[in-house]
């Protein structure tokens, strides 16, 4: 389709919608949906993420009566100017899984009248069985709330009209954090110190308690082998992220916890949390919590007979290097990312015999078809990272595993089959779906709904255990353990120096409970992260059902798109708005 008529047909279907839009014809806007469309919503229409799909849904949202209008009235999304000098200007729409469907997608801007604020929004426009262009997915997003914006500006050191130096310009402003934190945020990680950027970016005082000597130690301890520069090395990321908190001037506390339960004063407004911070303990009260805990604690599974194992038992969240036991006998319990990665490193530092024990079905995706698939195909290169987390964010979840079901997911399946071959041949299972019957929605469904959990991204492991130098045992529950090693219910037997559990993590919530205790934690949603009903991810940079009370997690990808609507949120109770 030449690049004239993909604007054209953009631009026309922009200024119908924008009639619609700014007059409150709330059934206009929706016609310009095709019958099964979707609606991804951030912060535009409602202080929360939405995503409706099918016209009647997206009627009824639009429709809602928000003081005294409806919805569509009311936010009053108006003024709005086609995105054609970015690299999100009008283009083809290739999805996988629609082949052969032509269509269009592009980038816009526009303003929000209720509350006064800048937003941006993205279409997928495809033909209706009478030739007309309608939207197959259509994304609004809040950017900055006006007068608010966000600023990137250092003002430091000596010149005209400033009296400070750098160095004392960050002491006074680490000074006033420290004094009265607006927000507190549990965790030093990825996603807290993002979050913590941000919201100093927006002029919101943040303070990060960090349980670990340094930032970037919870990487530094991780059992991560890979090679650089394709796949950063666990200490390079780590000093990456500590680098990142001194760029960013972060106030962060090290080596301090959280010392009790925190309490939420309702009348206040404001937490009380008592802090172990180094070898004293110190109350603060921050209007906002956050916890940016990571994905939970280790899950131990609990055998009989453990306590008689004469070896070494661990769970693989506190394996080091396999260099310590070459020439032994090693049994890795589990068979996703983390047990493929410490079997490789056991192989790759001669141990005797190395085992994987499956206890259920995984799905594999090699490192090169990732890299096609996952990674050059949303992140191609010479192109902004603003640009492309924008676009590959306003793609609904739940779509993108229709998606998948769709074809999608067969399509990266073929790319890998010599591998599969191989597993299948050796009597290791595979998987694409979340349950039996349910669709194969491959890597991104069980990355949404169970972090990665089920999933092993091989890097070598698959061709060790085509090779037999990974032996897989498979299809039978472990009974116990005795002075030996592993005994299964079928009456099966494998004799071990080492026992590694990689049994994942437990769930963000249990975490949770033991942080804030029952009180509070049995008024929030049972899950953090996994997919609401609509498909958003639950509890994640968005409302958790309790006042002042937020969650922050995910890799790169979501820290750095999703703390700026974290800020925005936070910002708008400051400002009295939300």
């Amino acid at each position: 389709m030449a690049s004239e008529n993909l604007y054209a047909i953009s631009a026309d279907w922009l200024k119908s919608l924008e009639v619609a839009s700014s007059t409150g014809d709330s059934t206009s806007f929706v016609n310009h949906f095709l019958s099964d469309g979707w609606f991804r919503d951030l912060l535009c229409f409602s202080w929360n993420f939405r995503t409706l799909s099918g016209l009647e849904k997206i009627r009824g949202f639009l429709s809602e009566v928000v003081d005294g209008k409806p919805r569509l009235e009311h936010s009053g999304l108006r003024d709005f100017k086609l995105d054609d000098y970015s690299a999100n200007a009008p283009s083809p729409l290739q999805l996988p899984g629609l082949q052969g469907i032509e269509g269009v997608q592009g980038a816009f801007t526009f303003t929000i009248t209720r509350p006064a604020a800048l937003g941006r929004g993205f279409f997928r426009l495809t033909q209706d069985v009478d030739g007309k262009w309608k939207a197959l997915t259509l994304f609004t997003n809040m950017q900055d709330l006006v007068g608010h914006e966000e600023s990137s500006a250092a003002q430091h050191g000596l010149y005209e009209g400033r009296k400070m130096t750098w160095e004392e310009d960050v002491d006074a402003k680490f000074h006033a954090i420290e004094a009265d934190p607006t927000v507190l945020i549990v965790g030093g990680g990825l996603a807290g110190i993002t979050s913590a950027a941000q919201l100093g970016r927006l002029g919101i005082r943040a303070l990060v308690i960090e349980k670990n000597p340094h930032v970037g130690d919870s990487w530094r301890q991780r059992n991560v082998r890979s090679t650089f520069p394709k796949y950063i090395p666990k200490g390079k990321l780590a000093n990456f992220l500590d680098s990142y908190a001194v760029n960013q001037e972060l106030c962060i506390w090290l080596s301090s916890s959280v010392a009790s339960t925190p309490v939420y004063d309702s009348s206040s407004a404001r937490w009380t949390v008592e802090v172990q911070h180094g070898d004293k303990k110190v109350f603060i009260n921050p209007k906002y919590l956050v916890l940016a805990t990571g994905s939970g604690s280790p899950r131990i599974p609990t055998w009989n007979g453990m306590e008689e194992f004469e070896g070494t038992l661990y769970h693989s969240d506190f394996h080091k290097n396999a260099e310590q036991f070459r020439g032994k006998r090693v049994v890795v319990v589990g068979a996703g990312n983390a047990s493929g990665d410490i079997c490789q490193d056991f192989v790759a530092h001669g141990a005797t015999e190395v085992t994987m024990v499956q206890r259920s079905a995984t799905c594999v995706i090699s490192s090169s078809t990732a890299e096609q698939t996952h990674f050059k195909l949303p992140f191609p290169d010479n192109t902004p990272i603003e640009e492309l987390d924008f676009r590959n964010n306003s793609m609904p979840l739940a779509f993108l595993l229709h998606l998948a079901k769709s074809g999608g997911n067969e399509h990266v399946k073929m790319l890998d089959k010599e591998l599969h071959d191989g597993l299948r041949k050796v009597g290791f299972n595979l998987t694409w779906e979340l349950s039996p019957g349910s669709g194969e929605v491959g890597l991104a469904g069980f990355l949404f709904s169970r972090l990665a959990s089920g999933t092993m991204l091989d890097i070598g492991c698959g061709k060790l255990i085509v090779e037999g130098r990974v032996k897989i045992k498979q299809g039978q529950d472990i009974s116990h353990l005795d002075k030996d090693g592993i005994t299964f219910k079928d009456g099966s037997k494998l004799s071990a120096d080492v026992i590694v559990l990689a049994t994942g993590n437990e769930p963000v919530m249990k975490t949770t409970r033991a942080l804030l205790g029952n009180e509070i934690t049995d008024r929030l949603p049972p899950e953090v992260w996994g997919l609401d009903s609509e498909g958003e991810l639950n509890q994640t940079y968005r409302p958790t059902g309790h006042p002042a009370l937020w969650f922050a997690l995910g890799g790169f990808g979501m820290s750095r798109f999703f703390s700026k609507h974290l800020g925005l949120q936070i910002l708008a109770k400051e400002l009295g708005i939300a």
